[in-house]
């Protein structure tokens, strides 16, 4: 059978869930069927009285940069309000929800710990249970595949819109998983549906659905981007370019200041499973060395399903360390008076233990106890086998 979203269940088994209801829908542009039709245009096309529009970070069409905040405005082609909930509130209010009787969520994750999304969901699920509002979401698959789990489990003390709960950094659920899982550990209390996919596996990676792939954000344009991403995203809280402003962000890091060969030669020493790095130079057109040539790698994944890409972004940020002690850096404390490399890590454990000449395989070994603990924490909301 064919993979199915759960927008597409949702109108072809479930419709009774929300006919006849006002119904608000927290979206963006990855929010597509087979057929690439949105889903605004699949609900209201099915007879859904859609009444208003919310939207994540990169906003409802997808088209605001990272970090900046997303503007409500109109929307020309429905003409309903498109609530930002990243700017001035990223939690809804109530007069935001008002006039709405259930919340739709449908966007694709993808399956990382730090990507914003599914902390946008767990703030309108809190709005939900505050103001009586049914939440559904529209399911999607985890792109990297639900089976693998990796890195730490986040100290609560690093919360952040980074990091708000204490999962790990790759956590083998979906979308649809997360709400039972936030909501039940953490009690929310809302009034929670999954609409769930039709025929995936937790062993399918996102190229096995025959689901066409939208970039779910900016700089994360293709699967093979995601499955590096809960690991080379840690490249941000670091003085290192993670390439954004080329057309391999993620996949390729570096600096001015970064010997590429010398770089590549010591990644591969470390004979990481599942992945080789080539020397390589790029000039960023975005964020850090805009306009400037750097030195640095692309990591090519030769075997997926034994990659482990949290190890291949401690691997990376060690070797840098120690290899340009003088020109690497961590990126200052911000406003939250915490290192961003802690929020993105979840704590301040794996800076202070690179910086203290810890090895990278006994810093990924220390999570082994809490990695457990998670993975047998969240088996009760799993919905696919």
């Amino acid at each position: 059978m064919k993979v199915r979203s759960g927008v597409e269940t949702l109108v072809e088994q479930n419709l009774s869930l929300v006919r006849g209801r006002r119904v608000g829908l927290v979206t963006n542009h990855s929010a597509v069927n087979r057929n690439l039709v949105h889903a605004i245009e699949v609900l209201k096309g099915s007879g859904v009285n859609l009444v208003a529009l919310y939207g994540p970070e990169h906003g409802v069409r997808g088209d605001i940069p990272d970090g900046q905040p997303a503007p409500s405005f109109t929307d020309p082609r429905t003409g309903l309000v498109a609530h930002s909930l990243y700017g001035q509130a990223r939690k809804p209010t109530r007069e935001m929800l008002a006039g709405v009787e259930v919340v739709l969520f449908d966007i694709q994750d993808i399956g990382c710990r730090f990507y914003t999304y599914v902390y946008t969901m767990a703030y309108v699920m809190q709005a939900c249970a505050e103001y009586q509002k049914q939440f559904i979401v529209l399911d999607r698959p985890n792109p990297v595949n639900g089976l693998a789990i990796e890195g730490n489990v986040l100290d609560t003390r690093f919360a952040s819109f980074v990091g708000l709960y204490p999962i790990c950094i790759r956590h083998g659920m979906t979308a649809g998983e997360l709400a039972l899982f936030f909501n039940g550990q953490f009690a929310i209390g809302a009034d929670v549906e999954v609409a769930n996919c039709q025929a995936w596996k937790r062993s399918m990676w996102f190229d096995e659905t025959g689901l066409p792939w939208v970039m779910p954000s900016p700089n994360v344009p293709s699967p093979e981007t995601a499955a590096l991403y809960p690991g080379l995203c840690l490249i941000e809280g670091t003085n290192v370019s993670e390439a954004r402003g080329t057309t391999k962000p993620f996949e390729m890091f570096g600096a001015p200041w970064v010997d590429a060969y010398e770089l590549a030669e010591r990644l591969n020493a470390g004979d990481l499973p599942g992945i080789r790095f080539r020397p390589a130079h790029f000039i960023p057109t975005a964020s850090k060395y805009q306009g400037e040539r750097c030195g640095g790698v692309q990591a090519h994944v030769m075997d997926r399903d034994s990659l482990n890409a949290v190890a291949v972004g401690v691997y990376a940020i060690k070797a840098l360390h120690d290899l340009y002690p003088k020109e690497f850096q961590f990126r200052p404390p911000g406003a939250s008076g915490k290192c961003y490399f802690d929020l993105l890590a979840g704590t301040d454990k794996t800076r202070l233990a690179i910086e203290a000449g810890v090895p990278a395989d006994e810093i990924i070994e220390s999570w082994r106890d809490e990695l457990c603990s998670f993975n047998r924490d969240r088996q009760a909301y799993l919905l696919y086998s």
